[in-house]
């Protein structure tokens, strides 16, 4: 089977309850099974450590009505394995989107270090009470090493971005990074965790699309960098990003943020074939934005028609990442001049 179309039978699968066994294989699964409890025993549960909070205000002195925004998630969201608030995802997100859409931005940071896919649902029970403009959903990897069936990781994660845009928010999504990556993970688990996430990815990105959010592959996030210098971009153990590595998720995420909020610079908005923005089907697609981090998947019309005869359409995009500059520490409550007066979104 193409791995085309064993993403969309993985998406499909959690669509309809399908248990998703045939497409990883049976084998596959209960190697995952087995091994996964060796290499969480190298990485370690996550201890006491609590991430710092990135909730608040950024963009000080900027104009209102402010943006506000939503992030969930596992630990990758909470930016779990640093020391400064301004080294999380949450604080280097909203700084660089105050700061390229000039408006005050309040970011409520809701992920839980450790949290699967079944976990969004009560994080989303608590964001849209704020009415966010959008939420950003880092997701998948807890759901591989704990070896969540991918169909039932895929259905929660669909149903989830289904609320948050019948809720009016626009919704990002990082999908599952690859976990081939993590050096405490040794052969052969780590071709099985590498096949197992990308896979993971793939049947992420089909959901976001059809439940009409829009997803950007976190990859390897630096591709062979990551593999090169992993003390570098990873924290103290191994397997949870450090600063840096916080840093560079942020510098793929933030442009997709942009232009879910409609603030891009002109000269961005339109596709660039001169960096490979092409239309194509959603399933063969995801595969190929697996493979490069920060590919953008949005979907789109041909000819006035959402689908052809292999699934949605969807614009392939790979966006100019974006740097997050001077990052802030968020203030705790709103200044006079920039109070939230309204619900505008432009």
């Amino acid at each position: 089977m193409g791995k085309a179309a064993a993403a969309r039978r993985l998406a499909s699968a959690a669509a309809y309850g399908g248990g998703g066994l045939s497409v990883l294989g049976g084998a596959l699964y209960g190697v995952l099974r087995a091994e996964a409890s060796l290499a969480r025993r190298t990485i370690g549960e996550p201890g006491d450590r609590t991430p710092p909070d990135s909730t608040g205000w950024y963009g000080r002195g900027r104009p209102g009505p402010a943006i506000r925004i939503a992030l969930l998630g596992d630990s990758s969201a909470a930016g779990y394995a640093v020391d400064r608030v301004e080294e999380t995802p949450g604080a280097l997100l909203a700084s660089a989107v105050a700061e390229a859409a000039d408006r005050r931005v309040h970011l409520r940071q809701l992920a839980v270090v450790g949290a699967q896919s079944s976990d969004l649902a009560e994080q989303i029970d608590r964001a849209l009470p704020a009415k966010p403009h959008t939420a950003v959903v880092l997701i998948g990897a807890n759901d591989v090493t704990h070896t969540v069936l991918p169909s039932q990781s895929v259905r929660y994660l669909g149903e989830g971005v289904r609320r948050l845009r019948a809720a009016g928010a626009e919704v990002v999504v990082g999908t599952c990074p690859d976990l081939g990556t993590i050096k405490p993970i040794a052969p052969p688990l780590k071709q099985v965790a590498r096949s197992w996430s990308r896979r993971l990815a793939a049947a992420q990105t089909i959901a976001v699309v059809e439940a009409d959010g829009r997803s950007v592959s976190l990859g390897s996030i630096l591709g062979p960098e990551f593999a090169a210098a992993p003390a570098l971009f990873f924290g103290p153990d191994q397997f949870h990003p450090s600063a840096d590595g916080y840093r560079s998720l942020a510098e793929v995420v933030v442009p997709s943020v942009l232009a879910a909020l409609g603030v891009l610079p002109e000269d961005e908005v339109a596709p660039a074939t001169r960096r490979g923005e092409i239309v194509m089907p959603v399933a063969a697609a995801a595969v190929q934005a697996v493979r490069t981090p920060g590919t953008e998947l949005d979907g789109t019309e041909v000819a006035g028609s959402q689908r052809g005869l292999r699934g949605r359409w969807v614009q392939l995009r790979h966006r100019r990442e974006r740097g997050p500059g001077a990052v802030e520490h968020p203030e705790t409550t709103e200044s006079p001049e920039s109070v939230d007066a309204g619900d505008s979104r432009g």
